[in-house]
């Protein structure tokens, strides 16, 4: 079986954002950029089908700039086999995106398509669905655990009112929700045989796609300051303040 994960470069999630002076966007002047962590479980769960003998193959894509082999090669260290970079560096939404990676489907023919439910930067959660849509492959979201059987793999998936798991006939598409699994460490060996492994690198126009978007960012602001709190000494003021300054109750 060969898996295909798609894995996207994301801010780090321990950096603070910072918006531009402009409100056009997000600031990435030298900021550290890594994995989007939906992404790594991604990974980690197709190495973890890999190491089961499930899978014989894992190929990882990811779609943007030159500066995206990084990630790329992250994803190698921790287990893949051979990396697809789709260079673009147009800000892409999430049906261009979508698009681009149907194209990568039909080039590499995989029998299971994996990716994180959602892009820390974005926040859409709607890529792994258009993609389904795209594709016609039966889709499993927000996956909490993944298990294939034959022709089929078994989702177990997170709705509000608990858990429910469903079958899908394999080509399919699954997308990570973070009790997936807990993603592991690139180890030093691991990481100096990655840079050996072979990477791709494609164009959108070599595949044949075209990603004008009909999405436009208008403005980008961060979220307003919270005003400190106070203490209160006892339940009476507590609620005499809740009535008539905050006027709640």
């Amino acid at each position: 079986m060969k898996v295909l994960v798609a894995v996207k470069r994301v801010v780090d999630y321990n950096v603070k954002v910072r918006v531009k002076a402009d409100n056009s966007g997000v600031d990435l002047a030298n900021v550290k950029m890594s994995m989007n962590p939906f992404c790594e479980i991604a990974v980690e769960e197709a190495v973890r089908l890999k190491e089961k003998g499930v899978a014989s193959e894992i190929v990882v894509v990811s779609i943007g700039p030159t500066a995206a082999q990084e990630q790329l090669r992250t994803a190698l260290a921790l287990g893949a086999d051979r990396a697809v970079l789709v260079e673009s560096n147009d800000e892409l939404n999430s049906l261009a995106v979508a698009k681009l990676l149907k194209a990568v489907v039909d080039k590499e023919q995989p029998q299971l398509v994996i990716l994180g439910k959602q892009a820390i930067d974005s926040d859409n959660n709607q890529t792994g669905q258009m993609l389904g849509a795209l594709t016609g492959y039966a889709q499993g979201t927000f996956a909490s655990k993944v298990e294939v059987a034959g022709d089929k793999v078994n989702v177990t998936r997170e709705i509000d009112g608990g858990l429910q798991t469903v079958a899908l006939s394999l080509p399919a598409i699954v997308t990570t929700d973070l009790r997936l699994n807990e993603p592991r460490y690139a180890s030093l060996p691991n990481i100096m045989k990655a840079k050996k492994k072979p990477l791709e690198t494609l164009t959108p126009d070599a595949l044949g796609v075209t990603t004008t978007s009909t999405v436009k960012t208008l403005k980008v602001e961060a979220p307003a300051a919270r005003s400190a709190g106070i203490k209160v000494k006892s339940v009476a003021e507590l609620v005499e303040k809740l009535k008539n300054e905050a006027k709640v109750i």
